[in-house]
């Protein structure tokens, strides 16, 4: 514990006391610079400036008692904090991923919701609120991100805290008609009120949460929101993707190859394209011998029924299509569930003449963006992109597809494989300079400038009732489901 006071006083005291501090609040803390996700965007820019990065480390214990642990990258310090087995179970798989995460991708079919995951994800928001509580100072601007924390300020400003709070979420938000089957969805509006500001990838999300909240909530004010699509650092990519790479994908230049890469998740429509690959085989033979797929899917949530049904269709599918197309010398498909960091990546997407990225459903995805970065300007291969991803309101240069129409997706890679170098050259020309002119660093000053100016107009949106009422309504609900369950 004298640790922690002695770091907080070293946190807190000398000049910095006076300046802007950028706390970045997230369920993970970043561990190395090759993290995946929110961490590979922002990690470079955070190390450059005295800020702060807030969040679960990774680590379960029994319980959560222990204190904040501490650690440096250059000028970012790391405040990381253990979670309790049972509460984190209850926060992250229970309601997080249970209930947020299937029904913002519009899946209620997925959705299963219960008052103790719900309270569960309420208490932990609190607790890293009050372990946050003693690291902040009055100057600092907290940058909260994506569903695990929606009433994360809302647990902030019940403790007292006033420092200025943006949010951003980084997947969809759902259309009103899907998010009020969302159990407890005016309560997390009223939470989510309590931010000064909030950014969404797309306007189609930021129109689709104002709209439910006039719709849910018309007598309160709505608070400031925002637009920004999450970018990449193309120069840097494609430095990267000029290495040498780790594998050689395709060393027979007949082969014309296509790469996906994704999480094994059932919002990526994987089943789908797998699908939509076997059309193409199916109807345009002269294929078959010159074209293989490579599909990279990390597992991921792997104690979760949906995805452990997701992995065994996958397989099944793959073993259909190597049983009717592939020959001694040639397999049309190679399915790999391993992680690959950015750097052994970059290259394997300048070698793919095909990019396919086709989820079902999606905020940004940066696959879209880093395929685009890697490719050669004078020889580039042909982005096949989901028009339901957020990328597809910005990448104009791709060929977009509905990946729920295999015959759609089929049609769009034979286009894209045998597209003239003419016109991949010019669709990839427009798509670099979308990438260029909106890039991971001009995102972070976006949101963070646009969060500076909400405070400036001195606008603050009121919190509807106290977070320990939020708490006890949930308390109550969950004492009665249990009565009723012994009854």
């Amino acid at each position: 514990m004298n640790e922690l006071v002695s770091a907080t006083r070293r946190l807190k005291d000398g000049d910095m006391e006076q300046h802007e501090r950028v706390v970045i609040v997230a369920n993970r803390t970043p561990a190395t610079k090759t993290a995946g996700g929110l961490a590979c965007g922002l990690l470079d820019a955070l190390r450059e400036k005295p800020s702060l990065w807030f969040g679960w480390s990774g680590e379960l214990r029994e319980d959560d008692s222990n204190s904040v642990q501490l650690s440096s990258i250059d000028s970012l310090t790391v405040a990381a904090i253990p979670l309790a087995r049972e509460a984190h179970n209850r926060y992250y798989n229970g309601f997080a991923n249970g209930v947020l995460w299937p029904a913002f991708h519009h899946r209620l079919d997925l959705m299963r919701f219960s008052e103790t995951d719900y309270t569960g994800y309420l208490e932990v928001n609190r607790h890293m609120a009050e372990q946050l509580r003693p690291l902040l100072r009055p100057t600092d601007l907290l940058w909260v991100h994506d569903y695990h924390l929606l009433p994360f300020a809302d647990m902030c400003r019940a403790q007292g805290l006033q420092q200025r709070m943006g949010f951003f979420l980084h997947i969809p938000f759902p259309v009103p008609s899907v998010a009020q089957a969302i159990p407890r969805i005016d309560e997390l509006l009223d939470a989510m009120c309590a931010y000064d500001l909030l950014g969404f990838q797309t306007e189609d999300d930021r129109s689709a949460f104002v709209n439910l909240c006039r719709e849910r909530r018309p007598q309160k004010p709505v608070p400031e929101t925002g637009v920004y699509p999450i970018g990449v650092d193309p120069h840097t990519l494609r430095k990267e993707a000029e290495l040498a790479p780790q594998v050689k994908l395709w060393p027979n230049e007949s082969i014309q190859g296509i790469l996906s890469v994704d999480r094994l998740d059932y919002t990526k429509g994987l089943p789908e394209r797998f699908k939509a690959y076997a059309k193409l085989l199916e109807d345009s033979p002269e294929l078959r011998g010159n074209v293989q797929l490579v599909q990279i899917a990390p597992p991921s949530r792997t104690d979760v029924p949906a995805y452990v049904d997701l992995r065994h269709q996958l397989t099944s599918l793959t073993g259909e299509i190597l049983g009717r197309y592939a020959m001694l010398d040639w397999q049309p498909l190679i399915y790999v569930e391993q992680q690959y960091d950015r750097a052994a990546l970059m290259p394997l997407y300048r070698q793919a003449r095909v990019g396919l990225v086709t989820p079902l459903r999606d905020g940004m995805n940066l696959v879209a963006k880093e395929y685009v970065a890697a490719q050669d300007p004078a020889d580039p291969g042909v982005l096949v992109l989901s028009r339901f991803a957020g990328a597809a309101s910005q990448l104009d240069g791709a060929l977009l597809v509905n990946p729920h129409d295999p015959g759609e997706v089929a049609e769009a890679m034979r286009v894209a494989l045998s597209m003239p170098r003419e016109e991949r050259v010019a669709r990839h020309r427009r798509m670099w300079a979308v990438l260029c002119a909106s890039t991971i660093e001009g995102w972070r000053n976006r949101c963070l400038e646009d969060l500076r100016k909400v405070k400036q107009k001195g606008a603050r949106p009121s919190v509807p009732f106290s977070v320990s009422e939020l708490m006890r309504r949930s308390r109550e609900a969950q004492d009665a489901e249990v009565e009723k369950a012994h009854s």
